[in-house]
């Protein structure tokens, strides 16, 4: 009776202790075990969340109108200002997996966004330089027919920079934001789902300042007027990072997760004659969960990577990383191998997305724009109504649809990630098809009247089923890759679902080369000099067909996902291991 009273004092104690402290492998500014209260949580996620608001704004301010840039400054033709806009995109979109293996590996997450904020910033100031000294101006008077070299090799050179400061801040600085919340606390876990939902709020915001104030005064009062405001708010942003120090949780790096990876390979390998054990509880693991990982538990397929955690006597005695690995390793490894798939099957819809800061931008500045006699709408600030669709469904589905069908499927989610990323591309495809409808509409009065008779609000369709299906695919994005890499690989998690984006920029300028020659070849290309002689709907039933057979396949790819395994950190048992929040995938 008095050791069964003992033990339920000390589990009260050990209750009262986790609530006040926190054991997830996280650390304080001074590389202690953080306080529950005056750490993490939405204080500290806010933060860093209004320095998203910042850096969005700046990213944004400049990329949805670089494409007027390149045509109007630069004097670059329709199909070359197309590409050079996706190429940076997708430098932009890829350097992040870098950035996030940097942050993993080496910096850890909160010095890898304080190093490429500084470079983020020092793009800015040289991009505001090449608009403010008279010699890297882009010629000596307001209007020029072909801008000074120089200008362009500092244009180029300056927002290039600004793709390098990117590649550190955005992996890190949204995975550093989930850090701040427990996963094996049940309130703060809880808050965790609400955290991507509020991140893609404040990334929205951003969007919707950019491409409406900053793109005003860039239409309307100069581009180095916008660039100046662009550094000032990226240099305040960056001391709001610095101040909030003290209240923030850390993660110590401990090794290289492509090391880890490696090893398992070769052990493998090494190990590949091996027999199999007769169940998977005699294959090597931990006692405990080491830092900054938590033990997962064995899932069948991808078989030959078992062997690593098979223990031979004869040569595992010293317990060698290259010979032995542990099953969560090897867990590890399969989960990065199994992303592959999904990762490949979002690729079309990351095509279809990139066509709203290209073609859907010139789209705009060939169309009636006057709201009054002396306001004209900046062609950028069409994507605004993207951003208000993405807010609305953000907002909606947080706090309208997810407590519904939390209580229709009994997922804590509502529904499961991988059905939110599918919903978000069946959307994409009907904005193709409507951006296709609304481009032959635009020719047929060209034709008759001239395109500049024709409201730019008969783009607002598009542009709102875009930002629509950002809402449910990019946010579901962001949470399957950070929720499904290892526990190691946080910033190298949001770096694949950024990485989705900035190959399909690279994919998307290929296909209008494939498409232009082609086409060319046939009789007439479909990308003319300008807009009245290209055939850009066409292009959208061409992405919308492709999105859609996609889709299929990715149904496939989605119902046969097993979501990360993970064993809870209160239980000693292996036989006690848990699946994810969402068990099933695509119904």
């Amino acid at each position: 009776m008095n050791v069964e009273m003992d033990d339920i004092k000390i589990n009260k104690t050990t209750e009262f202790d986790e609530q006040k402290w926190v054991y997830d492998s996280s650390v304080d500014y001074k590389g202690r075990v953080p306080l529950r209260a005056s750490t993490g949580g939405w204080k500290a996620s806010f933060l860093i969340i209004a320095i998203e608001f910042s850096e969005r704004l700046s990213y944004f301010g400049i990329a949805t109108s670089l494409i007027i840039y390149l045509t109007k400054v630069i004097h670059q033709d329709l199909k070359t200002a197309a590409k050079s806009v996706n190429y940076w995109t997708g430098v932009t979109t890829l350097m992040p997996l870098l950035g996030g293996f940097v942050a993993d590996a080496y910096l850890g997450r909160f010095y890898t966004v304080l190093a490429s904020t500084i470079v983020y910033l020092l793009g800015l100031v040289l991009l505001t330089m090449s608009s403010v000294v008279p010699s890297l101006k882009p010629c000596g008077n307001d209007l020029c027919e072909e801008p000074r070299q120089v200008h362009v090799v500092v244009f180029f050179f300056a927002i290039y920079l600004i793709s390098i400061g990117t590649g550190g801040h955005k992996p890190s600085l949204e995975s550093f934001g989930a850090d701040q919340f427990d996963d094996d606390h049940p309130q703060e876990k809880r808050k965790k789902m609400s955290f991507f939902n509020w991140w893609s709020f404040g990334f929205c915001a951003g969007v919707l300042l950019g491409v409406t104030l900053i793109v005003y005064v860039q239409d309307h009062v100069s581009w180095a007027v916008a660039d100046v405001i662009l550094s000032l708010v990226m240099a305040t942003s960056l001391i709001i990072f610095c101040v909030g120090r003290r209240f923030y949780r850390y993660r110590k790096v401990t090794e290289s997760p492509l090391t880890t990876m490696i090893q398992v390979v070769v052990a493998a390998i090494k190990k590949r004659n091996l027999a199999y054990p007769s169940s998977p509880a005699y294959l090597h693991e931990t006692q405990k969960s080491e830092t900054n990982r938590r033990r997962l538990c064995h899932t069948k397929g991808l078989e030959f990577l078992d062997k690593a955690a098979i223990f031979d006597e004869a040569i595992d005695e010293k317990q060698n990383p290259w010979e032995l690995a542990t099953v969560t390793k090897v867990e590890e490894l399969k989960l990065v191998i199994n992303m592959i798939p999904i990762w490949l099957t979002t690729l079309p819809f990351g095509i279809c997305i990139a066509q709203s800061s290209t073609f859907f931008i010139k789209q705009s500045a060939t169309l009636n724009r006057k709201i009054t006699r002396d306001f004209m709408i900046p062609p950028a600030s069409m994507y605004a109504l993207g951003a208000i669709g993405m807010i609305a469904t953000v907002i909606v589905y947080d706090k309208i649809l997810v407590p519904l069908l939390r209580r229709a499927t009994g997922n804590e989610r509502g529904i499961s990630i991988l059905q939110r990323i599918g919903i978000g591309m069946i959307l994409s495809v009907a904005s193709m098809i409507v951006a296709a409808l609304v481009e032959r509409k635009r020719l047929n009065i060209v034709q008759v009247k001239g395109s500049i008779s024709m409201s730019v609000f008969w783009l607002a369709p598009q542009f709102l089923i875009v930002g629509i299906g950002d809402g449910f695919a990019l946010v579901g994005l962001q949470e399957y890759f950070y929720d499904q890499v290892p526990d190691t690989m946080r910033s190298l998690g949001i770096a694949f679902y950024l990485s989705v984006i900035g190959a399909a920029n690279f994919l998307s300028s290929l296909l209008i080369t494939i498409v232009d020659h082609v086409t060319e070849k046939g009789g007439k290309s479909w990308f003319g000099k300008d807009l009245n002689s290209s055939r850009l709907d066409y292009f959208y039933y061409l992405l919308a067909t492709i999105t859609a057979v996609n889709l299929f396949i990715y149904v496939v790819v989605a119902r046969s996902y097993s979501y990360k395994n993970v064993q809870s950190r209160r239980t000693a048992d292996v036989a006690n291991c848990y699946e994810g929040d969402d068990r099933q995938a695509m119904a």
